[in-house]
């Protein structure tokens, strides 16, 4: 199988990318930037992440393990939230965002060549057999830019406000356009896009799939500033563990037939687009749940150095971020035990997978309350990394931020509280706690469109009636 070292040196590819205006040659030799290539390598370090496939007569990686049933979806669940908790608290997307794309395209192609007589799972199949027998990492770039929201992609002033087919060849398409928040893009070995939205008939361009290598001549990723490190000279996870997302550009790019997995099939671009959702938000729930011990463990400990450890209200933030990890963790259970299965694969049961995922959109700033509130203001005021390592000023320093145990020791504590509730990681978090994996708004449909509220109807509607 594949080795941590081969995958960082297969990162100087010529891919193209660009960082606080430079064109960055080597992404793994980038002082910041290659933290970000180091945390994704610390996949290859695991080897609970293996199993042996009869099949091809080799390992591979569990992330691509073809769930088709509940135990294998449980399965899934218990390993992205223990990884997430091996890569201290943030999890690593590398190759499960890649397989939630995957298993949605397995399902969709059977759908398109059982109704239109195409060939798609074929070359899904075959682009399949690749991945695992390389154990590659995999970005998905699905949010279009999308211009006016009031528009529709055919209705756009720019026509590549979405990503769309400008040219129809013999060998593949050319594609152009843009997708944001492209998650750890420019330290993939591949990236796959599908459509962000249902398509109609005059937007069949704009239903397109496909999956190509990150230094695709055309594709350009201009990568987001990671302040959580230059902006904190005191962070502690993000030192060791922080993933880059990209404006994912592409320029005329070319993709060959074999990796072209929906070019037209406008029916099923929504189809597409849910599908991959329903299992995204399913590894949503699932890293978040372990990311929520990261605030569990710092606020009490915070508690326990502040010696307010036994306060009722201090109990009561903790018992709130008890019961945001619990919630997680039991959307997450139920829906891999209660799966549904198409064309003979598992899919999370999409109403307690966006429950799960609503809960975590709408209460995740409750936690980094609770954490502020045990910590105190010292989190925003407290003196720097820099006046720390000033031997003079140090010794002060420890003095008199001392709590119910010595300074050293709670100002090691009171940095990694500041890191979690009071800075860019903070920032960072707050936004994507609200729109990764899907908005508010969008699970919300999703939860409405599928949910059954007529049995609830035929009970009152019996009421009623026998009144």
């Amino acid at each position: 199988m594949r080795t941590k070292e081969n995958y960082l040196k297969s990162l100087a590819d010529g891919r193209e990318i660009y960082y606080r205006g430079q064109k960055i040659k080597n992404i793994a030799e980038h002082p910041v930037l290659k933290i970000a290539a180091i945390h994704s390598a610390k996949l290859y370090d695991l080897t609970d992440r293996l199993y042996f496939d009869n099949v091809i007569n080799t390992n591979v990686s569990k992330y691509f393990k073809v769930p088709k049933d509940g135990k294998d979806l449980l399965e899934r669940h218990k390993m992205i939230y223990n990884h997430t908790l091996l890569h201290n608290g943030i999890f690593n997307i590398s190759q499960a965002i890649g397989s939630d794309a995957i298993f949605a395209l397995m399902i969709v192609s059977k759908k398109i060549d059982k109704s239109l007589g195409t060939s798609y799972y074929e070359r899904v199949k075959k682009f399949y057999e690749y991945v695992i027998k390389s154990d590659i990492t995999i970005a998905v770039a699905q949010t279009d830019v999308k211009g006016d929201r009031s528009k529709r992609p055919s209705e756009q002033e720019d026509p590549d406000m979405y990503v769309r087919i400008v040219e129809r060849r013999n060998d593949g398409i050319i594609v152009r356009g843009a997708k944001a928040h492209t998650t750890q893009s420019a330290v993939s070995d591949e990236i796959i896009v599908i459509p962000t939205r249902a398509m109609r008939e005059n937007e069949k361009d704009y239903a397109v799939a496909f999956s190509i290598p990150t230094n695709t001549k055309g594709l350009k990723m201009i990568i987001r500033p990671i302040n959580e490190i230059e902006g904190n000279t005191s962070a502690i996870i993000s030192k060791e563990d922080v993933e880059l997302e990209t404006l994912t550009i592409f320029d005329n790019v070319f993709v060959p037939w074999e990796r072209v997995f929906l070019a037209g099939e406008y029916q099923f671009a929504g189809l597409l687009a849910n599908l991959f959702a329903t299992y995204h938000r399913f590894t949503a729930i699932s890293y978040r749940a372990a990311l929520a011990n990261l605030f569990l463990g710092a606020a009490s400990l915070m508690a326990k150095a502040n010696g307010i450890i036994d306060e009722h209200h201090i109990k009561d933030d903790l018992l709130d971020i008890i019961y945001y990890k619990e919630i997680l963790l039991m959307s997450a259970i139920s829906a891999a035990y209660t799966p549904v299965i198409d064309e003979e694969i598992a899919i999370p049961n999409p109403r307690y997978t966006n429950i799960g995922k609503l809960y975590t959109n709408t209460h995740f700033h409750n936690i980094i309350k609770d954490i502020i509130d045990i910590a105190g203001g010292i989190i925003v005021t407290m003196p720097s990394e820099e006046d720390l390592n000033n031997e003079e000023e140090k010794r002060y320093i420890e003095k008199y931020l001392r709590g119910a145990v010595n300074g050293k020791n709670r100002i090691k504590i009171l940095k990694l509280v500041k890191e979690l509730a009071a800075s860019f990681l903070t920032d960072r978090w707050l936004t994507s706690m609200i729109h990764a994996e899907g908005s508010i708004e969008v699970s919300k449909i999703a939860l409405l469109r599928d949910y059954d509220i007529k049995s609830a109807e035929e009970l009152v509607m019996r009421i009623l009636q026998s009144s």
